[in-house]
């Protein structure tokens, strides 16, 4: 019954999402592609031929909107599901934690990552301590791995949920990267714990 009672809520809320709609309008294939685009309005983060890696990448609204951008450059998609083709990008299908993965990424590399962005989040079990330390745990490894993978003037974006691993994960930015944001999008949605973590430039 509980179960019934989300998902109408959550139909609801879809239908009356003005994201949702412009999404639909604008071509996106997730209202999460607005959260990238207000990151990217403040922050200024995009620009034509640069070299992304997307994790988390499914159904692919961030790499549509860095495609647009980078053009010349070149994207690196991963995520579990299968997604439809997105122009200018490479796709895996695969476990972003598994070593194979991650090695896989690498060697599509042919010079280091711009950027690495990652919006992964674990299937939520409406436990929001529980959810919050889970993706924490998603958001620190796919941190570490930027590290391995990222240019010194290197760009990390991660969502992050308020919660317990909050202050771990900010203070594991701040010994990785020298500016660390934490920025939470008018898109986000207002009953949503998410915010995102911004880290610039190697240590």
């Amino acid at each position: 019954m509980k179960k019934n009672k989300i998902s109408k809520n959550w139909v609801n809320k879809q239908r009356t999402d003005i994201y949702v709609r412009k999404s639909k309008i604008e071509g996106y294939r997730a209202r999460s592609a607005y959260k990238l685009i207000e990151i990217d309005e403040k922050f200024k983060i995009f620009k034509g031929g640069i070299c992304v890696v997307d994790i988390g990448a499914a159904p692919g609204s961030w790499s549509q909107y860095a495609s647009k951008i980078v053009k010349s450059g070149k994207i690196i998609s991963i995520d579990l599901k299968d997604m439809e083709e997105i122009r200018n990008t490479i796709q895996i299908k695969g476990d972003f934690t598994k070593k194979d993965i991650q090695n896989l990424i690498k060697s599509y590399l042919n010079k280091e990552a711009d950027i690495v962005m990652s919006d992964m989040a674990v299937n939520t079990t409406g436990i929001k301590n529980i959810d919050s330390i889970q993706t924490g745990e998603l958001c620190k490894e796919a941190m570490i791995f930027s590290k391995e993978v990222i240019s010194e003037k290197g760009i990390f974006i991660s969502k992050i949920f308020m919660g317990s691993t909050f202050n771990e994960i900010v203070a594991l930015g701040k010994k990785i990267f020298k500016e660390v944001k934490v920025f939470k999008p008018k898109s986000s949605r207002k009953d949503s714990k998410e915010s995102f973590i911004i880290c610039k430039n190697l240590r």
